[in-house]
């Protein structure tokens, strides 16, 4: 199989959503963040043009609210939110994104000023009454789909299907987006992109939502002031959906630097399926009547589920971050999500599937191999790469993992270009249970009994220690603190520079570590937990 699917490499730009910095961060968020990181740091290493960008969402009734009860403006609230709990998630599961961007910002006001007046000035925007009940935790005008008729303390009221929670009755003047009009043009899109909304059953429910008919959207309020103003009419704030949504753009110049946007735009975005129509439908029918290019694509990923029910603060179900690194580490919370959860379908969150898969995938599988090939290539071989006998048969099962690494990083590739990092991960790690079972049954500790089977020893442990160096590579987006350790004590940082700078899309190219570079000890990358969890 050909080592590289993809002849050149070009320009990649993945997003996650902004986050509502109403309350702090739990793994819901960080969930969308790895997914969206992994993919970055994967294409980074491909020699992609990478810009990933993530930030916070900071307007709307649902900030003023919560800022309002807990005493302060809702600047301040912001402010503090983001810098103690919005910036520290990038640290606690090991972000690498390019940017952060807030709606506070002035580069982002100014890009939604300019995008609001674009559309005014062209025609695609009209004043108008508007009545309709309106979810401030969901901060959206809901449709009919979603409404149903309370029980309990709020039965005879409506509720929120989402958030269960009574709807308010809004009656304001406003100002209205003519959404409708992009209804045919958005059904075209669909049809002849079908990979725009991923994964399928994603799609299928945004054309069935479209099909229904589409509304004009109202885009502006006058009932509260913490918000963007409409460029023509300062009474009016932008509604938080419409201006949230131009981070994407406004991040990357749009109206401020052609060059920058040129370059990055159109971008990939990775959100949750609770928020899958504001970014396939509102988004895209926003960017054709502003003249821009749609997003390359929109992929929704499923929910955690806790104890069967979706991540929740208001439901006690939310679970920080912090509470799973401080014990297990990023890299095993980064691994965890992206391997035990299909990405695009919900998912279930146990501390023991947690620290079951740990122990057997990690510390056993994936940490053991590493330290036992270095110690044997220590023991053996003066901590040095072995050399292969030159002009030696090759063996069966030497060619077979050889071939296996091939095999596995093409897929790997193709799998990550699919958004199934899940699969990815499940294809590297048959090369991982391959090593183990190659080492089982080469048994190098008893070829190094016999003198006369030097050469085979050397061969076994260079193809487990080639193999190692095959790992380090493709693992690195995934679990970039423990691929890193390895790359090092492998050898490989002095022999063939940074682990960030290998081309990922020929890891499986053999014999690039050289026999006789020096190697180093090598730190326990999953050490053993006593968590009581």
């Amino acid at each position: 199989m050909a080592l590289d699917h993809r002849a050149q490499p070009s320009s990649f730009f993945i997003t996650t959503p902004i986050f509502y910095v109403n309350d702090a961060p739990h793994i819901g968020h960080a969930y969308t963040e790895v997914a969206a990181d992994v993919l970055a740091r994967w294409h980074r290493q491909a020699g992609d043009d990478t810009w990933f960008l993530t930030g916070t969402d900071e307007h709307g009734q649902k900030i003023l609210r919560t800022a309002t009860a807990n005493g302060v403006a809702p600047k301040e609230w912001a402010d503090r939110l983001v810098e103690s709990a919005w910036k520290p998630l990038l640290d606690t599961v090991d972000l690498s994104n390019d940017d952060f961007i807030r709606t506070t910002d002035a580069r982002h006001e100014e890009g939604v000023a300019k995008f609001l007046q674009k559309l005014y000035d062209d025609g695609h925007v009209y004043a108008g009454e508007f009545e309709a009940l309106y979810c401030v935790g969901c901060e959206e005008f809901k449709p009919k789909s979603e409404i149903v008729d309370g029980e309990g303390a709020f039965e005879g009221e409506k509720v929120c299907a989402i958030h269960s929670k009574p709807l308010e009755l809004l009656q304001e003047k406003n100002y209205f987006f003519k959404m409708s009009a992009f209804q045919d043009r958005l059904l075209a899109l669909y049809e002849e992109r079908p990979d725009f909304v991923q994964p399928a059953s994603a799609r299928n429910e945004v054309i069935a939502f479209v099909q229904q008919g589409l509304e004009d959207l109202s885009i502006s309020r006058t009932s509260f002031d913490w918000g963007i103003p409409i460029p023509w009419d300062s009474s009016h704030v932008t509604y938080v959906w419409f201006d949230a949504l131009l981070n994407y753009v406004t991040a990357t110049g749009y109206g401020s630097d052609p060059e920058q946007f040129e370059r990055r735009w159109p971008a990939t975005h990775i959100v949750g399926k609770d928020i899958l129509r504001f970014h396939a439908v509102i988004w895209p029918a926003m960017l054709m009547a502003a003249g821009l290019e749609v997003p390359e694509h929109v992929f929704a990923h499923g929910w955690l589920l806790v104890g069967g029910e979706k991540m929740s603060k208001s439901k006690l179900t939310g679970i920080a971050p912090n509470e799973i690194t401080d014990t297990f580490g990023s890299d095993a919370f980064r691994y965890y999500f992206m391997r035990a959860i299909s990405f695009g379908h919900d998912g279930s969150f146990s501390w023991e599937d947690l620290a079951a898969r740990y122990q057997a995938e990690l510390a056993n599988g994936f940490g053991n191999l590493a330290s036992r090939v270095l110690a044997m290539n220590k023991k053996y071989f003066e901590g040095r790469v072995p050399e292969v006998a030159f002009g030696s048969a090759e063996h069966a099962d030497d060619v077979a993992i050889r071939e296996l690494a091939a095999d596995v990083a093409a897929r790997a590739d193709a799998r990550i270009e699919a958004f199934a990092i899940h699969e990815a991960i499940a294809a590297v790690w048959e090369l991982v249970d391959a090593l183990n079972g190659y080492i089982t049954e080469q048994q190098p500790w008893a070829l190094a009994k016999d003198p006369e089977q030097r050469d085979r020893l050397a061969a076994v442990l260079y193809t487990t220690t080639e193999g190692l160096r095959v790992l380090a590579e493709l693992l690195a987006p995934v679990i970039p603190q423990a691929a890193a350790k390895l790359w090092t004590a492998l050898g490989a940082e002095a022999a063939l520079g940074a682990l960030a700078e290998q081309p990922i899309r020929e890891a499986g190219r053999w014999g690039r570590l050289a026999a006789g570079t020096e190697q180093h000890e090598l730190p326990p990358l999953f050490p053993r937990i006593e968590a009581d969890k």
